[in-house]
Formats: structure tokens, C-alpha cells, sequence
């Protein structure tokens, strides 16, 4: 099923659909079934084609098998509209703060088992993996939890989830947590297009009309709110995982934006800090998203972990 097509500019080799963890995930494989697994994870309500075609097209070109998916409920994978009962997205942000526990309808372990469940209807004994955001935070924990099963760990714009890191700003979370006006395809492409205007990268910032056209083809593909709380849920109910990064020795590389307003970067550098194997690149002028402009950077330094030939040894100062 999966054989290798020609390089394309736009789209994957493989996309297909494949039963994981009891669940279906919808995922898209770049590359060949023989190279090395390079699994991306992407975050909080994103769905698979927020790592961009060039990117993944780009890793694979270095001799990587690289796979992208949606998480669970979100864009074409199994959605969780089951009537399970969880706290609304403003309970759970005083919960939050007030230390309480947080009802969901699912954790970042249950994405966990499904990133696993993945490997294991692939086939894939071994995989490289990639996480950005809620993406990294799974990463970290497939790698400490299943650490036979991961090559490289990467985490970008993460987090340990250790306490007392500072809050993103405060007008970016209630951005975050507002709707749009209407549902339609325009409005809502618009409306998420300037909440990535606000959270994105300063120095390498795309134009509003730019996000607002990329946003609107995944609007299209798939346009699912209630996963996007239910993931969020999920999130602010995770443990601080500090103390397990610790016990991780895995090559690793941990990249941060400076000028992140969700994940302010001290984020980054505890991540990079409680792994004793990593690489920290701390870049200035970056937000939370991937700038098109720094894809090249990311895909050399990730390819180079991958293939064991990191861009400086490990153990160098992080700051």
C-alpha cells in the first residue's frame, strides 16, 4: 500500500487512515517505508498540515520516512463527541490557578498511547519524533514512557510543564479562548488568521492575507472547536513533566522562539536544561508558529540529530 511515489511540490506519497490505539487517525507519509521514522506531532487544535508539504518534503529528501497526523479530534482522525462530561474551558483556567483537578475528557497520556497505536499500525518499531507545542509536551512523554521505542526526541516552542514558568501573556490566552462571530469557512479563516498575527513571530511574521488563505484550505479539510477545548483540557491538566525529562537520555534538541508570547521562552530553556542530552536553539525574533523563512534551519538541524551528526555536540551552554 504505502510504495514510494515521485517528489511532488505540494501533497504527500501516502495518505491514508489507520486503526491506532482504538481509534482511526488520518496520517501522510513523505518518503520511503525502508528509511528511518520521523513521526511530527503537531499542537493544540492544529491539524496535520500545519507542518507544511516543503517541510515534510524537505526531511524526507535527507532519507527520512516522514509521517504527520491528526491527533484524536481533530481534522479527519476519530472525534470524541461521545457525551463525556468535562470542565468548560473558563472552569478549568481557575481550577488552574486554584491547583484543582481539571475534568477531561481525555489526557496527553491517552495521545500518548495513540502515537504509540500509530507506530504500531505502521509498522514502525523505531521512529525520530518531532513535537511542536502540545505536540512537544507528547513527544517528551512517548520518549520517557515507551524510551525503547524513540531514536531523538525534538521539542519545539514546548514546555516541561514544571511550575512556576511564567504564564503566556494574558491578551494571547483570552484570544485563545474566543470565538468567532460565525462558523463560516471566511469568518472563522479570518478570525484565526489574526490570532496567529498575535502569537506568531515578529521578525519573520507572515501577512495577515497570507494566514487567512492557508487557514481557510484547513477550515475546509476540517473545522472541529470542541476538539480544540478538549485538547486544551487535556493540556492544563498535565502534571509538570520536569522530573521525568531528567531521567531521558536520548539525543535531543530543543528549539524556542525569543519572542514566543504563548510559551515565553524561559519554557524553552527548562526544557533544554532538564534533558541531559540536549541541544538548545534559542532563536530571536521567533513566535509561536513555524516561520517559513526558519523551515530550512529547522530541517538541517533536525536531519542532523536524526542521522547523528549533530550541528554542535550536546553538553554546550544552553543561553
Amino acid at each position: 500500500m504505502n510504495e514510494f511515489l515521485a517528489p511532488d511540490l505540494d501533497g504527500a506519497d501516502v495518505a491514508d487512515r489507520v486503526e491506532a490505539n482504538g481509534l482511526e487517525l488520518a496520517y501522510e507519509q513523505f518518503g520511503r517505508d525502508d528509511h528511518p521514522a520521523l513521526i511530527l506531532i503537531m499542537g493544540l487544535g492544529t491539524q496535520l498540515t500545519g507542518w507544511p508539504d516543503a517541510f515534510c518534503r524537505a526531511l524526507a529528501d535527507t532519507g527520512l520516512r516522514v509521517l504527520r497526523f491528526d491527533n484524536r479530534d481533530i481534522g479527519l482522525s476519530t472525534k470524541f463527541d461521545r457525551g463525556t462530561r468535562y470542565d468548560g474551558a473558563r472552569k478549568a483556567f481557575v481550577k488552574s490557578l486554584l491547583g484543582r483537578r481539571i475534568r477531561t475528557a481525555y489526557t496527553l497520556d491517552d495521545m500518548v498511547a495513540d502515537t504509540i497505536g500509530l507506530m504500531d499500525g505502521l509498522g514502525i518499531e523505531r521512529a525520530h519524533l518531532v513535537g511542536a507545542s502540545m505536540g512537544g509536551m507528547i513527544a517528551q512523554l512517548v520518549t520517557a514512557q515507551y524510551p525503547e521505542r524513540v531514536a531523538t526526541l525534538t521539542s519545539i516552542m514546548s514546555t516541561s510543564g514544571a511550575r512556576g514558568l511564567p504564564r503566556g501573556r494574558m491578551k494571547v490566552l483570552m484570544r485563545l479562548g474566543k470565538a468567532p462571530k460565525r462558523n463560516d469557512p471566511d469568518t472563522v479563516a479570518r478570525h484565526m488568521a489574526r490570532t496567529m498575527r498575535m502569537i506568531g513571530s515578529p521578525e519573520y511574521g507572515r501577512s495577515l492575507e497570507d494566514w487567512t488563505s492557508e487557514i481557510r484550505r484547513n477550515v475546509k479539510r476540517s473545522y472541529y472547536p470542541a476538539g480544540t477545548q478538549r485538547q486544551m483540557l487535556a493540556v492544563m491538566a498535565a502534571p509538570s513533566r520536569a522530573a521525568m525529562l531528567g531521567e531521558i537520555t536520548h539525543p535531543a534538541l530543543v528549539i524556542h522562539g525569543k519572542a514566543d508570547p504563548l510559551l515565553p521562552v524561559a519554557h524553552g530553556r527548562d526544557t533544554a536544561r532538564s534533558l541531559p542530552n540536549a541541544q538548545y536553539e534559542e532563536i530571536d525574533g521567533m513566535g509561536h508558529d513555524l516561520p517559513p523563512r526558519l523551515l530550512p534551519r529547522f530541517v538541517a538541524l533536525i536531519s542532523a540529530l536524526a542521522h547523528g551528526d549533530p550541528a554542535r555536540p550536546a553538553g554546550e551552554p544552553y543561553i
